[in-house]
């Protein structure tokens, strides 16, 4: 379906559909700092009030891919509506949740309805821009959808302080309530033909990323594969992913995964990249806040304050590169956001226990700029060539691999951290003992032959190997980052790859 230009309202569509978008972003996060509130309030242990999260993280995980689905059966606006409307409600019964289990099924429905309120937005943006404003149209996508992540641990913190964290969900209300009323006003429908649901494509893949997020939010948790849970979880989305896979290359009808995805190189390779950033960079934003409260004490609105440098890095970045990703190669503004990125991490490998803040605030504004430069230009090369009408299809694809990257990357890092600290800790608990001249010099109540002393001293280890660890992880993010840097020269500029289609259009019409 081609979209006529200029369209009508697309200041109002924009500002309609972005409140839907940031509302569902601010969810993914806003929650954490409100748990132990939560746990307290209603009565459930460290083990049961990480449902709150898990019921969240798996339900968006299976209803993403249903997004395209959704649009072909009733209309791109009427599912954008229900949704916002369904998430609003679920927002609603959060906070009136009297136990564990109603917050549980709560989060579970907040899930499911808003699994697709950000590849909509995407898709909605592509469809009221032209190509040349494509970049500015995910500028303003994705400082939209990183506000959670870096906005949401403060909002979250500030409200649970100063209210209750009643109102972490309560807060979505009028939001949804002026989202839903902008998208009733000015969206227009958009309804592709319908197709058939593949429901045993739609089965299994569910199945399989459904079991991949469980296994990757409670595996730290259960130790990993010492669990039999994990193990299970793991061979069950394997054997669910193996006969999607199957299913889809061998069926000869409609499949639930449209084939033609993979025939845009520029598409396959941005969601690729979509995964590795995603890995990369929300990993290393997670970390952040559990180094600041955990380790250096930080209170959380002061956390959230050090931290929003990082946001207004994000802000910077995307707008000027809203402006220059059409005249610039975007492998070179990529390239040059990685180059950001890495520094910063390079940076935060000099944090220390008794850092100030000026650390912190230098680097997670670097990091923040580096994120925008590879943002945006990403988003922009995935889908300047793909077909509008795959975009319905393409945008839960993509959203998809973002969170299943950035859910990996944080379990890898969690799991680093932990085997990292455990190592550092061995290695300096070496030294605790009466032949250390330093240790023999502190007064007897501190010293290694008291029961006290004992525990001061283990304390400190403990601080200094968690402090190594951190400092060894973002090590290793730093590398990685490097290292996938090469990898830049896969994806064609936007240009050279719409001028190749053109003339391969050209072609196919000469042969006739």
């Amino acid at each position: 379906m081609s979209t006529q230009f200029p369209v009508p309202h697309r200041g109002m569509i924009t500002l309609s559909v972005m409140l839907a978008t940031i509302m569902q972003a601010l969810d993914t996060t806003i929650a954490n700092v409100a748990l132990p509130h939560m746990q307290g309030s209603l009565q459930a242990s460290q083990d049961q009030i990480t449902w709150v999260l898990t019921s969240y993280i798996v339900a968006a995980a299976i209803a993403t891919p249903l997004t395209g689905w959704l649009c072909t059966r009733w209309g791109r606006r009427r599912v954008f509506m229900n949704t916002v409307i369904g998430f609003t409600v679920a927002s609603a019964l959060c906070g009136m949740a009297g136990n564990l289990g109603e917050i549980v099924a709560a989060r579970l429905l907040q899930g499911l309805f808003g699994a697709a309120l950000v590849p909509l937005s995407q898709a909605v943006l592509l469809d009221i821009n032209p190509k040349e404003r494509f970049g500015q149209a995910m500028a303003i996508w994705g400082a939209g959808i990183m506000v959670g992540p870096i906005l949401g641990p403060m909002l979250g913190g500030w409200l649970t302080e100063n209210a209750s964290w009643r109102w972490v969900f309560f807060i979505n209300l009028p939001v949804g309530a002026l989202a839903w009323a902008g998208i009733a006003r000015y969206l227009p429908e958009s309804r592709p033909p319908s197709t058939r649901l593949d429901l045993f494509g739609f089965a299994t893949l569910s199945l399989a990323i459904g079991l991949l997020q469980l296994m990757l939010d409670r595996g730290e948790l259960l130790d990993w594969f010492s669990s039999i849970e994990i193990r299970l979880e793991a061979a069950g989305c394997l054997i669910a992913f193996a006969y999607f896979v199957a299913h889809t290359a061998t069926t000869t009808g409609a499949s639930f995964f449209d084939r033609r995805l993979l025939a845009d190189r520029n598409f396959v390779t941005g969601v690729l990249f979509a995964f590795i950033v995603g890995m990369i960079l929300y990993a290393t934003m997670a970390l952040l806040p559990e180094l600041l409260q955990g380790l250096l004490n930080y209170p959380v609105v002061f956390t959230g304050i050090v931290m929003a440098p990082r946001g207004v890095g994000t802000m910077l970045a995307m707008l000027v590169v809203g402006r220059i990703v059409h005249r610039m190669d975007v492998r070179a503004i990529m390239a040059g956001g990685f180059a950001l990125t890495a520094f910063s991490l390079w940076m935060m490998t000099w944090m220390t226990l008794d850092m100030n803040g000026t650390l912190i605030v230098a680097s997670g504004l670097l990091q923040g700029l580096g994120i925008g430069f590879t943002f945006v230009p990403l988003s922009t090369a995935a889908f300047a060539t793909l077909a509008p009408a795959l975009r319905n299809d393409g945008t839960p694809i993509y959203s998809l691999l973002r969170n299943i990257g950035s859910s990996v990357g944080i379990s890898i890092v969690q799991a680093m951290l932990i085997e990292g600290t455990a190592r550092a800790h061995s290695e300096l608990a070496v030294d605790i003992n009466n032949s250390n001249p330093v240790l023999a010099a502190l007064p007897h109540a501190f010293g290694a032959g008291t029961p006290l002393g004992l525990a001061l001293l283990n304390g400190e280890v403990s601080r200094q190997a968690a402090m190594m660890s951190y400092v060894g992880v973002f090590r290793s993010m730093m590398w990685l980052t490097l290292v996938v840097m090469p990898l830049l020269l896969v994806i064609r500029s936007p240009r050279r790859a719409s001028a190749a289609s053109s003339d391969a259009g050209v072609a196919a019409e000469g042969a006739h």
